[in-house]
């Protein structure tokens, strides 16, 4: 079932992902877990920021991590700029350390804007046979199984894991820990000129 998440704590429900425009939408989950498709599904290729393809653009590989942290000051920029012109904008990314969070929703809380993540906890079988059938780029299993060691951090059921993110600063969030989930998933926008974001601004700036 797919769980989004509200900070006032509403049960679960089975429901498109509510996602205001403007707005940061961050996903999160080991490399070969699906982001990048589910990014391509529901969203329009200008909305995307893709760290592999900046970092392939930057490196001429989206494997060379010494362009890791080049590409990441380019697509923190780009949100930055993004968000300030009023558009929606979805971060491609493993984001699977709270360090990588809280720097996009600190970006967020400045523009005065919400940030939803959308968390893709697939189960570990799942995510290493996903990644070696890739068509482009198959991730060593050590860098996946430290992706996914950190996202146990975050909790080991789908409640957890929200409510962990909601303290983290989101706005809301939306976990799918099933292949069938993460085909089903949808979103449905809302056009919000500012969301109320007092708490989450606080708690973007802890």
């Amino acid at each position: 079932m797919i769980r989004p998440a509200h900070p006032a704590g509403p049960p679960p429900r089975e429901a498109p992902i509510e996602v205001p425009v403007p707005s940061l939408v961050v996903l999160v989950g080991p490399a070969g877990s699906g982001k990048s498709t589910l990014a391509a599904r529901l969203f329009a290729a200008d909305e995307v920021l893709s760290s592999d393809a900046l970092r392939a653009a930057i490196g001429g590989d989206a494997a060379n991590q010494r362009a890791t942290r080049p590409a990441f000051a380019v697509l923190h920029r780009e949100v930055r700029r993004r968000l300030a012109g009023g558009r929606l904008v979805v971060v491609d990314a493993t984001n699977v350390e709270l360090t990588a969070r809280r720097a996009l929703v600190r970006l967020a809380a400045d523009a005065g804007l919400a940030a939803t993540a959308i968390v893709l906890a697939l189960r570990a079988t799942e995510v290493h046979a996903r990644n070696l059938g890739r068509s482009g780029r198959v991730v060593p299993a050590d860098v996946v199984d430290r992706h996914l060691a950190a996202m146990a951090r975050l909790g080991h059921t789908p409640e957890a894991i929200a409510t962990s993110l909601r303290n983290e600063g989101f706005a809301a969030a939306a976990v799918v820990t099933t292949p069938p989930e993460l085909d089903a998933l949808a979103i449905a926008r809302s056009r919000s000129t500012h969301h109320p974001l007092s708490a989450v601004s606080d708690a973007a700036r802890g």
